[in-house]
């Protein structure tokens, strides 16, 4: 199949990206589009629709991908091409939970030849993600990135440092709306799932799935020392809903509070003292390897 890549400019020099692209080319079509400033990929995203691209390519990590994931949900939904994933960040976090190959040009052979799925995706206020969005102490740990901290998000990975650091965090307190249930919280981080991991590698809902039509939400409560072991039992345990670890599958979910909360959406950074998660199912066409675990099994 005919494909075009929106490539990350920064990416654009590496010589590995440029090698597997001509010879891509052996197998069709394959025009490239780089990116150099803010803007562009959306500029990109609807140069290709007006002149009928049929699949489109990302070249990049888990920001572009968000940005062209972001850029499509502006599009009509008969008219978003099919994406794939030429997964080119640090951590790629979506492409590696979806098996998608990190190799180049073993990815634009999948781009070029694989099937797509109609995959879910989440709004978020006026925003729109396909991975993970992650809230609070979350949002802190993933934009400054200390290693104790990031490691307190993953599901087997947490460490008694990080725990403790968050003993000491204030908690945001606020309201939390979802189907049947509303109730008041004190919440030190919380993750709203549509894939599995994010930070890195730190897999918090490792049973998601991106084309069910529900969110998969993991909220840490406040908690007090003496009951840190109960805290990191609940963490490993991602099967059950504990006192102090809650987790909910649900089409939809509201936060509110009286301060703002830092959110962060794939990456991007926002705050908001008001935000409603809701899933948009079937929203984009992505090429995915036959083994993917992020799909549901046909039955």
């Amino acid at each position: 199949m005919d494909i075009r890549i929106i490539l990350n400019g920064k990416k654009a020099a590496l010589e590995p990206v440029r090698e597997a692209i001509y010879r891509a080319r052996e197998n069709g079509r394959v025009d490239v589009r780089v990116t150099w400033e803010a803007g562009d990929v959306s500029r990109l995203v609807q140069e290709a629709c007006a002149e009928g691209c049929r699949r489109l390519v990302v070249g990049g990590g888990d920001g572009t991908v968000n940005e062209i994931g972001s850029a499509m949900m502006q599009l009509p939904i008969d008219a978003r091409p099919e994406l794939a994933i030429l997964p080119l960040g640090t951590a790629n976090d979506f492409a590696t939970a979806c098996r998608i190959p990190v190799e180049p040009l073993v990815a634009l052979h999948l781009a070029q030849t694989g099937q797509s799925h109609a995959i879910d995706a989440v709004q978020a206020n006026d925003f729109h993600f396909i991975n993970v969005a992650s809230g609070g102490f979350g949002a802190q740990v993933t934009v400054n990135t200390p290693v104790a901290l990031k490691n307190f998000l993953g599901g087997g990975a947490y460490t008694l440092t990080g725990l403790v650091q968050a003993l000491n965090f204030i908690p945001y307190h606020g309201e939390v709306r979802i189907p049947g249930l509303s109730s008041q919280n004190d919440v030190i981080v919380g993750a709203v799932c549509n894939g599995r991991q994010a930070g890195g590698g730190q897999i918090l809902a490792p049973n998601a799935v991106i084309d069910d039509g529900l969110l998969d939400i993991v909220a840490l409560h406040s908690f007090p020392v003496e009951c840190l072991e109960q805290v990191i039992n609940e963490i490993i345990n991602t099967e059950e809903d504990g006192e102090f670890v809650k987790r909910y599958r649900v089409p939809w979910v509201e936060w509110e509070s009286d301060m703002e909360i830092p959110i962060n959406l794939d990456g991007e950074p926002i705050k908001s003292k008001k935000i409603r998660y809701e899933v948009l199912p079937e929203a984009i066409n992505l090429v995915l390897p036959n083994n993917c675990p992020l799909i549901t099994p046909n039955l």
